[in-house]
């Protein structure tokens, strides 16, 4: 089967690779949105995680065709387990994965928990075709991260052919003029069964290598500060979030959504809302129309000591209890309800992407361990990414400024935000 992409251009699939793209788990990915609700700021950021599968499926096999020039012919079942990995690497994500797990703590991460035992060995369709040719149980231990070695580090890793798909394809659906050169292909090499960048050249490191790495660390910075966590993105993903955990109080799980796409969740919120909580109801129907709560109390890195930023993420990033608490507190103090008030506190944002495993004249390393005359481009990244923290209140437009108000007092700062 051949598919054209819009980003790679055609993709070449093997029998097993379509059989398994046509099954109900994988058509499912149709549904959900790569960005959430990015598109709310980039109109068209409306590309899929299915989209978004099939990218990787052709960057991983441009990566082992460089690997076979170095290390001799791949095995073809070894092949075809990374290429179903790779095609298979986002088929445990639900609506809004990112904004739910990662951002809010509120369900456990895709690749994590029982997901992923759900859609590889749970007995649906995908599960049965896998087990018929053979590869089931060995994706699952690929997928799971039991598998540590380049097989499963091209999937996924600092730097693999998951970030190498959507740091182009997000780029290139949200208008943005980034990308990179693609002889960053050529450098990847196998040392100690560990996938690596190679930076050296006749016993030299190569500089240019080096810059292109670095290239990529600055796009997937200026994604993350342009797209990722625009606030408008941040916001409504919130509010679909907010929605969620409302809903969970009336018994919605986490099972719920295995089958749902973007829309059909929201579907079944409102339905879950018009029986139970029109909050529910009033935060969905907000997003579908735009009109979005607004920033009404702002904290940031630049005016929060590091300690003090770590007690604020530990406290209401990574418990959803107090977190609700709050909410609800502050929203009787401003005189709203309780779904009119959202607390977000994202992690402390370590740049992983800096720690890639490099291969120099010196041996094998991380990118960004302590070395003589480190990078000072590298560091400097690093800390940027560090300053995208926020701590945020958001509330109605008009309540805002009472918002603002109430929480100067209780937290005993300024907003940043007027």
């Amino acid at each position: 089967m051949l598919i054209r992409d819009a980003v790679h251009g055609d993709i070449e699939l093997t029998t097993i690779e379509a059989a398994v793209l046509d099954t109900p788990e994988m058509q499912r990915l149709r549904a959900i949105k790569q960005l959430g609700t990015a598109h709310l700021v980039f109109p068209s950021c409306t590309h899929t995680r299915f989209e978004h599968s099939l990218g990787t499926l052709a960057v991983v096999k441009r990566m082992m065709q460089t690997l076979e020039l170095k290390l001799g012919p791949i095995h073809s079942d070894t092949k075809t387990l990374v290429s179903l990995g790779a095609l298979l690497h986002d088929v445990t994500h639900i609506p809004f994965g990112h904004t739910f797990e990662d951002e809010r703590k509120i369900f456990p991460r895709h690749d994590k928990g029982n997901r992923l035992e759900h859609f590889l060995l749970g007995g649906g369709p995908l599960s049965k075709l896998l087990e018929q040719s053979g590869f089931a149980q060995e994706l699952y231990s690929l997928l799971n991260g039991k598998s540590a070695d380049w097989r499963s580090q091209i999937i996924s890793a600092s730097l693999d052919a998951d970030l190498l798909d959507y740091l182009r394809r997000d780029a290139y659906m949200a208008g943005l003029a980034q990308s990179y050169d693609d002889r960053i292909f050529q450098h990847f090499m196998v040392v100690d069964d560990q996938l690596v960048l190679n930076m050296v050249k006749h016993n030299m490191d190569r500089p240019d290598v080096k810059s292109e790495i670095i290239h990529l660390l600055r796009m997937r910075y200026y994604l993350t500060e342009r797209v990722y966590f625009h606030h408008a993105k941040v916001i409504s993903g919130a509010m679909v979030s907010k929605a969620v955990e409302l809903a969970m109080q009336t018994g919605f799980v986490e099972a719920d959504l295995l089958n749902l796409g973007d829309y059909t969740l929201f579907e079944s919120l409102k339905t879950v809302g018009n029986k139970s909580n029109p909050g529910i109801t009033a935060l969905i129907q907000a997003v579908e129309n735009r009109q979005l709560l607004k920033r009404a109390y702002v904290l940031s890195a630049e005016s929060l000591p590091y300690a003090i930023r770590q007690e604020i993420i530990a406290e209401y990033h990574q418990q959803q209890a107090p977190r609700m608490k709050l909410e609800k507190h502050l929203a009787e103090l401003a005189g709203l309800e309780a779904s009119q008030i959202i607390l977000y506190c994202n992690s402390d944002q370590t740049f992983k992407e800096a720690a890639i495993p490099v291969f120099t004249k010196d041996g094998l390393r991380k990118l960004n361990a302590p070395v003589p005359n480190p990078s000072q481009e590298i560091k400097h990244l690093e800390e940027q990414y560090e300053k995208l923290w926020r701590f945020y209140v958001f509330a109605p437009a008009g309540n805002a400024k009472k918002v603002n108000q109430i929480c100067q007092e209780l937290f005993s700062a300024p907003s940043e935000h007027l």
